[in-house]
C-alpha cells in the first residue's frame, strides 16, 4: 500500500523532469481545482539550475490560463448550477455577489490564494467581470507570486550552497 501524499509527490517529480513543459503542465493544472502544488515543480525546477526568469514567465503564463479557464467556466456557467451541483447556499453566492461587485475585476489578483484562490475567476465570470481586466489583475497577481518565490528559492539556494 503507498502513501497517498508521497505518490502525488511522485508525479510532481515526474513533471520536474520534464522542464518547462511540466513546469508549465503543472502550473495551468493548479490554476484549477485539481489539487496539485505549481511551487513544487517551480522550486524542484529552480534547484536543478532552470532560468528563473525562463521559469517566473513560463509558470506565470501557464498559471494564468489555468485560472483564466476557471473564468471562462464561470462565465459560461449559472448560478444554479453551483447551487444544484456543488451544493453552495444562496447566502454564499450572495455574499460572494456582494464582494465582487464591491471590488470588481481587482480581485483576480488574489487568485494565486490556497483554497479560495481557484474560486475567484470562476466567481468573476458568473459575475461577468471584465475579461480584459481579469486577466491583468490575474496575471500581475500570479507574476508576483512567482517573482517572490524565484527570489526566496535562488537567494536560499546560494546561501545553503556556500554552506555546503
Amino acid at each position: 500500500m503507498d502513501f497517498l501524499p508521497l505518490r502525488n509527490f511522485s508525479r510532481m517529480e515526474n513533471l520536474i523532469e520534464y522542464g518547462y513543459i511540466g513546469l508549465f503542465l503543472a502550473c495551468f493544472l493548479a490554476a484549477t481545482v485539481i489539487p496539485l502544488s505549481s511551487e513544487v515543480v517551480f522550486i524542484g525546477l529552480l534547484i536543478a539550475g532552470a532560468n528563473p526568469i525562463y521559469a517566473t514567465i513560463i509558470a506565470t503564463i501557464g498559471n494564468t490560463l489555468g485560472g483564466m479557464t476557471g473564468y471562462l467556466l464561470g462565465y459560461l456557467g449559472k448560478w444554479e448550477w453551483l447551487e444544484k451541483y456543488f451544493r453552495v447556499k444562496e447566502e454564499n453566492l450572495e455574499k460572494w455577489s456582494r464582494i465582487v461587485k464591491r471590488y470588481g475585476s481587482t480581485m483576480a489578483f488574489f487568485a494565486w490564494l490556497p483554497f479560495i484562490g481557484d474560486l475567484i475567476p470562476i466567481i468573476l465570470g458568473l459575475m461577468r467581470a471584465s475579461y480584459h481586466k481579469v486577466l491583468l489583475f490575474m496575471s500581475l497577481g500570479k507574476l508576483t507570486r512567482y517573482a517572490l518565490w524565484a527570489y526566496i528559492t535562488v537567494s536560499g539556494v546560494k546561501i545553503f550552497g556556500q554552506l555546503t
